[in-house]
Parts: C-alpha cells; sequence; structure tokens
C-alpha cells in the first residue's frame, strides 16, 4: 500500500475525530473552549511534524510527495468524516455543510498537515540515533 493513502487516510481520521470532539464541546460550553481549540491544533500539527520528521530520519524515500499528497487526502477526507461525525455526534449537519467543509475546512487541513510536516522533514536530519550494542 502507498505511504501516501496511509498517511493521508490515518491523519484523516485523527482529525476528522478531533473536529467532532471539538464542535461537541462547543455545544456544551460555547465560551469556553479556546485552551481546548489551541491545544488540539497544537496537538494536531504536532502528529505532523513528528511523523515526518522520523520518516526523514529513517530515510524513507520520495517522503517530501508523500507528505504534500497526504496532506490532500487528510484534507479531503477530514472534511467529509468531520461532516458525518458532526451529523451523527454533535447536531443536525446535513449536506449543505459538506461545500465549505471541501473547500475552506479542506484547505485550512491541508496546510495544518503540510506546514508542520514541512517543518518535521527539515528537522528530521538534525535527529540523532543512538549506538546500535
Amino acid at each position: 500500500m502507498q505511504r501516501w493513502l496511509i498517511r493521508g487516510a490515518v491523519l484523516a481520521v485523527v482529525h476528522a475525530t478531533a473536529n467532532v470532539v471539538v464542535s461537541l464541546l462547543r455545544v456544551k460550553d460555547p465560551t469556553g473552549q479556546t485552551t481546548v481549540s489551541a491545544l488540539t491544533l497544537g496537538l494536531l500539527a504536532g502528529i505532523a511534524a513528528v511523523w515526518a520528521a522520523t520518516d526523514t530520519w529513517r530515510s524513507v524515500p520520495d517522503r517530501g510527495r508523500t507528505w504534500v499528497i497526504a496532506s490532500l487526502i487528510a484534507g479531503w477526507g477530514s472534511a467529509v468524516l468531520g461532516v458525518i461525525g458532526r451529523a451523527a455526534f454533535v447536531d443536525a449537519t446535513s449536506t449543505s455543510a459538506l461545500g465549505s467543509a471541501l473547500t475552506g475546512g479542506a484547505a485550512f487541513t491541508a496546510l495544518l498537515v503540510l506546514i508542520p510536516a514541512a517543518l518535521g522533514l527539515l528537522t528530521g536530519p538534525y535527529l540523532t540515533r543512538s549506538p546500535t550494542r
């Protein structure tokens, strides 16, 4: 199976789950979710950065293109899964929300994967390997 498909699918599920959980928390307490939203964004960015740095550290071939394609898959996949998740668990979200999710939401998610992944790809070579005994 292609590396970009695995990374994109896993990140789509992770981002959609985070979106649904944050939306659910916002419904319960609309004014008190600033910290939760910020921590969630940091966690999602950290996942992509660490995974990309690990790919560089392990010398995975063609990792740059892998992360570009994975970010696109994660963006569109999390948009669709997020709308489905919000409709099932949060409120009466309908298919009318799919248009904005597939444009603005998908672009935001793609950038939320791509930019930290690029930073991870740049910092990966600086990770040191411990000597094997």
